[in-house]
């Protein structure tokens, strides 16, 4: 296993992170986690020297938590860091904090947690949940009796919050963002990962795979893949591309069976910064205009159509109608426009002002788009190439 730097902590994680968001399951269920098939993998991957486990309040239905808990019982516990995160939508009062860490702790069968993560940022959880109820005082106070170690917080929104956030708080020692080769300019992108490093936090990555989209073989760029001199999967090429990358310290990775782990295992021990040459990150960037060339709406996440004066986020709403065709999967789209993307900078707060129009560089008919974007992600209609 190759170990990397984790900003300014004394301690090395593994490249490899093991996520359990996407455990197996019985019966099509997800809070069935099937236990047994979770201690075998689990135990492998620790086997193989990953040392850094990642869940969260929510993961499984609630679930991830005690099933980690599980796995690391009888010994295990103590030789691995355990990272979960605080689910700030549930903070609704300064003592939430506290008695969902305590909840948390018995879920995991611990008495701390190695490293702790504000769930899931954006500009309104920070502004309404952890500002207003003083939840980095409570963690703070958490860090000095010892039920946390290392305090960090995990993002979903735009570069702007992210640095906001980076910056008001001087003792941050990580953060996690979703980031891959498709998502270089998306939410933290890029800018954020160095922007983290630069200021000595740990960055882990999650969704290095978009979900498994770039697992998929498909169709558009399988002669490119099969162009190069490294013979190699997709799900590799991307996690390699991650790690090529300086200032990521760990690449999570949801698994679900044996196989991905021991596939994960290997794509692990043969990475390192600067592995891949000029010819494969060129490569690489080949793939991504052709998958990118599959999107219905044109647009390139330049920004210039930004700051929306009703509040839209549009490059962020077009990007997630776009992934919908691009990799078939139009659920997953739904799911991250109703989830993920803050009901303020929906699709469906445009108003049709038309100030966007200008400012667009590829002639995006932005204000016709917004009305399909909201009503085939928010409402279900029917997916739509062209207006």
């Amino acid at each position: 296993m190759q170990y990397r730097k984790f900003g300014k902590i004394d301690w090395q994680p593994s490249a490899l992170g093991f996520g359990c968001m996407r455990l197996p399951i019985k019966d099509g269920k997800a809070e069935n986690i099937d236990q047994d098939k979770v201690n075998v993998m689990i135990h492998r991957a620790y086997e193989a020297g990953v040392n850094y486990f990642d869940t969260a309040w929510g993961y499984h239905g609630g679930m991830s938590e005690p099933a980690l808990g599980k796995a690391l019982s009888g010994g295990l516990r103590n030789k691995v860091r355990v990272a979960t995160k605080s689910p700030v939508w549930l903070i609704n009062e300064p003592g939430d904090f506290d008695r969902l860490l305590d909840e948390q702790l018995t879920r995991l069968q611990t008495d701390h947690v190695d490293l702790y993560l504000l769930h899931a940022l954006n500009r309104g959880s920070w502004m309404d949940r952890v500002l207003k109820h003083d939840v980095i005082k409570r963690a703070e106070a958490a860090r000095a009796d010892g039920r946390i170690r290392r305090l960090g917080f995990s993002f979903h929104d735009n570069l702007r919050t992210f640095k906001q956030i980076v910056d008001y708080y001087d003792k941050w020692d990580f953060c996690q963002i979703q980031y891959n080769y498709m998502d270089t300019t998306v939410q933290a992108g890029t800018e954020g990962l160095k922007y983290a490093a630069s200021k000595g936090l740990g960055v882990v990555i999650m969704e290095p795979l978009l979900g498994g989209k770039l697992a998929m073989d498909l169709p558009a760029t399988r002669p490119l893949w099969a162009s190069a001199s490294r013979k190699a999967s997709p799900a590799d090429w991307a996690l390699q591309w991650l790690w090529n990358q300086p200032e990521v310290s760990v690449v999570l990775s949801g698994m679900s069976t044996l196989e991905q782990v021991e596939q994960n295992i290997a794509s692990a021990e043969r990475s390192g910064i600067g592995t891949l040459t000029a010819a494969d990150n060129e490569l690489i960037m080949k793939v991504c205009d052709v998958v990118n060339g599959l999107s219905p709406i044109p647009c390139t996440r330049c920004e210039y159509c930004l700051p929306c004066p009703n509040g839209v986020n549009i490059p962020r709403n077009f990007d997630a109608y776009n992934k919908a065709l691009m990799f078939d999967a139009l659920a997953d789209s739904r799911n991250e426009y109703k989830y993920w993307i803050p009901d303020e900078n929906k699709a469906e707060q445009c108003i049709q002002c038309d100030e966007c129009l200008s400012k667009c560089p590829q002639k995006i008919a932005i204000s016709t788009w917004m009305p399909v974007v909201g009503e085939v992600l928010g409402l279900g209609r029917e997916y739509v190439k062209s207006v």
